[in-house]
């Protein structure tokens, strides 16, 4: 598989994205129900084309990563967060993930942030793998915070300099 092209989202993504983010959809990483007709838009609010990375193979989106701030306050404007992350099943283990986690820490270093951080289901062995080899350690865990699919999961807080 070619090396993924990594670049900044566009308005245009939008369909793409929510197509990618209902195909990937699971309690692995989900802390919500499954999404049912009529969609949300994928973009709001809250969170625009400028806020997410996507990545490319053959000219056709098959992940993406959101960068957001984990809190609206001033004092916290030095920190951004993944709040986000998907890759498609057909592209797993491609290095595709990696790819959008190192430029997101990149994006994250260019805004001037001087730490990132996540927060991850303590079931998601795959995710805290990557996430592990990319510098990132498990700074606190919320045992038991999320009920999915019959389970109590923890969940796993993140971080790193940059």
């Amino acid at each position: 598989m070619p090396e993924p092209y990594i670049r900044t989202a566009l308005p245009d993504d939008e369909e793409a994205l929510g197509h990618l983010d209902r195909a990937t959809w699971s309690y692995l990483h989900a802390v919500r129900p499954r999404e049912q007709p009529p969609y949300e838009p994928f973009f709001n609010e809250r969170f625009g084309p400028h806020d997410h990375l996507v990545a490319e193979v053959g000219g056709r989106i098959v992940g993406y990563v959101r960068l957001g701030f984990p809190t609206p306050l001033l004092s916290n404007a030095h920190v951004r967060q993944i709040q986000g992350l998907a890759v498609s099943d057909e592209v797993r283990g491609n290095g595709v993930g990696r790819a959008l986690v190192r430029a997101v820490i990149g994006e994250a270093s260019r805004q001037g942030a001087r730490r990132i951080t996540l927060r991850v289901l303590g079931h998601n062995t795959p995710a805290r793998k990557l996430y592990e080899s990319e510098g990132f350690v498990v700074e606190g865990v919320q045992p038991g915070e999320f009920f999915l699919d019959g389970e109590y999961v923890d969940d796993v807080l993140m971080g790193r300099g940059l």
